[in-house]
């Protein structure tokens, strides 16, 4: 079915948000973005391909900010459950390789480089998106928690800087696009990390 047919528009349901409809605006959002890039991103533009009202995007997503962040939510693939094989290195690893892989694989990356960006410049996007960081801090930091229940690593270190730091390494890659990242790097950030949090470092 055409963006331009005259299929009547879909109906809200107020402030609850009824899926048919939501998915049919987080999908015209992914694709506005990726069409029209940052500068051409628009709610007008969004209600207009996902045949939705601008007030019910607006209820539903008060800022652009908002609407970028749960598109990249959404579009994720790996709505990321953190590794736990039993060995930080390993874990680490499948955490770091996971992140880059899908923003390399899939629209995500570039849905998230967006969301950066305007953050630069707004503050409801910056803020929105620093509470987002900081719960996938949170939820990141379990890997090194875990890791410091086995004794793997020190009680001393810091479970969410340290996942942070990895972060940072993908953050870096996706911002330049360099995001055909080989193995060999991947270990060598990650032993990186270890070799200062390592509860054995001689080990």
């Amino acid at each position: 079915m055409s963006e331009t047919d005259n299929s009547p528009a879909r109906r809200s349901i107020g402030a609850t948000r009824n899926p048919a409809s939501q998915e049919a605006i987080l999908a015209a959002a992914e694709a506005v973005l990726l069409e029209n890039g940052l500068n051409g991103f628009s709610i007008e533009a969004v209600a207009k391909r996902a045949r939705a009202g601008k007030p019910t995007i607006y209820r539903w997503w008060p800022s652009q900010a908002a609407l970028l962040l749960d598109v990249y939510h959404s579009r994720k693939h790996i709505n990321f459950i953190f590794p736990d094989t039993g060995n930080v290195r390993d874990d680490l690893r499948a955490y770091l390789s996971g992140l880059l892989t899908t923003w390399r694989e899939h629209t995500s990356g570039a849905v998230f480089r967006s969301l950066v960006a305007k953050a630069q410049g707004e503050p409801a996007a910056l803020a929105a998106l620093s509470a987002y960081m900081a719960d996938r801090r949170a939820q990141s930091g379990e890997i090194i928690r875990m890791a410091q229940a086995r004794g793997e690593v020190r009680a001393d270190a810091d479970p969410e800087l340290m996942t942070e730091i990895l972060a940072s390494f993908a953050w870096g890659r996706l911002l330049t696009d360099r995001l055909e990242v080989s193995d060999t790097d991947i270990d060598a950030v990650v032993d990186a990390v270890l070799t200062g949090i390592a509860a054995n470092p001689s080990e």
